[in-house]
């Protein structure tokens, strides 16, 4: 009774343990399934965070780099430039500039032309001065076609006003007007008395008047603004004249130079002449002759004064 009492125990005992340590083993591989399961889904949380950390920066920086482009595009800048060329025909040189302007999109303000003195009559030289628009996106090009036009650049000066602050500044105005002008609207409806109403009227029309304002300023700016200004002066080349002279030349030079001076020394002698003569007859002379005149009259009156004085002492 005893032996197959403690058989079956020891069996009992040997399939506890069995069991144990297969769950034990099942645990553990549950464990470190999960530890690699955990460790894996950390990796891609890691992986997924660094990403979109960089998709961030990646995506700050496009937007700040858009926000830069939109910026520079959005500001108003009047830009000007005076051109001054030399060229073979001014008149050719005219029609160019025009034909350029034209093709960008631009137009001619003014066109001068006027002939320019010049030493040789059977020679004439044409300027031409000319004031022309162009689209602001097309100044830099429009600028470099006018030049190579020209034979020689004499003068070239570019400048450029940034008005976006004033731009803005005026829109924010503009905006503190029409609210302004809302707030009279409403206080108009709300009028009882006539003169309460007259005088809400004479505000907006002053308000009114502020916001045309401030609008045609805005207006001309934006359109400075879109159209660039470009004035070109072209002018024929000057000819330069060599000095081909010799000593001799400079000798005849001399000599008629001389001559010149000699017979300038004349003619002033001879009109001197011919004005002080009438001034001699007609002046001097008679000025003379009374002079004399006078002075013979107050000889003889002495010469009486001294006759009659000894007569008188005698008497």
């Amino acid at each position: 009774m005893n032996s197959p009492k403690l058989l079956l125990f020891l069996v009992f005992l040997a399939l506890l343990l069995f069991t144990g340590c297969y769950t034990s083993r099942q645990a553990a591989g549950t464990s470190s399934s999960v530890s690699a399961n955990q460790m894996t889904n950390e990796g891609f949380l890691d992986v997924a965070q660094s990403e979109t950390v960089r998709t961030e920066q990646v995506s700050l920086k496009h937007a700040d780099q858009l926000q830069s482009m939109v910026e520079a595009m959005d500001r108003k800048i009047l830009r000007n430039a005076d051109l001054t060329l030399e060229v073979s025909s001014p008149g050719d040189a005219q029609r160019q500039v025009t034909s350029i302007a034209e093709s960008v999109g631009g137009f001619v303000v003014t066109s001068e032309s006027k002939q320019r003195d010049s030493n040789d009559p059977a020679k004439q030289e044409l300027e031409v001065s000319l004031v022309v628009r162009v689209p602001a996106l097309q100044f830099g090009s429009t600028l470099d076609r006018i030049r190579e036009l020209g034979n020689r650049v004499i003068l070239e000066k570019v400048t450029g006003q940034d008005v976006t602050e004033e731009f803005i500044d005026l829109e924010a105005r503009i905006r503190t007007q029409k609210a302004l002008e809302f707030q009279f609207l409403d206080i108009m409806k709300q009028a009882n008395k006539v003169a309460d109403a007259l005088e809400v009227q004479r505000q907006i029309a002053d308000v009114r008047t502020e916001i045309e304002k401030l609008e045609g300023r805005k207006r001309f700016l934006a359109n400075r603004a879109s159209l660039s200004t470009i004035t070109i002066s072209l002018k024929s080349p000057r000819a330069i004249a060599a000095d081909t002279s010799g000593f001799g030349s400079s000798v005849r030079d001399a000599i008629a130079e001389s001559v010149n001076v000699a017979s300038s020394i004349v003619l002033f002698v001879i009109r001197f002449v011919v004005v002080m003569v009438p001034v001699f007859i007609l002046v001097i002379l008679p000025g003379l002759l009374v002079a004399r005149f006078s002075l013979r009259r107050a000889k003889r009156w002495q010469l009486a004064r001294a006759v009659e004085s000894p007569s008188e002492s005698d008497g």
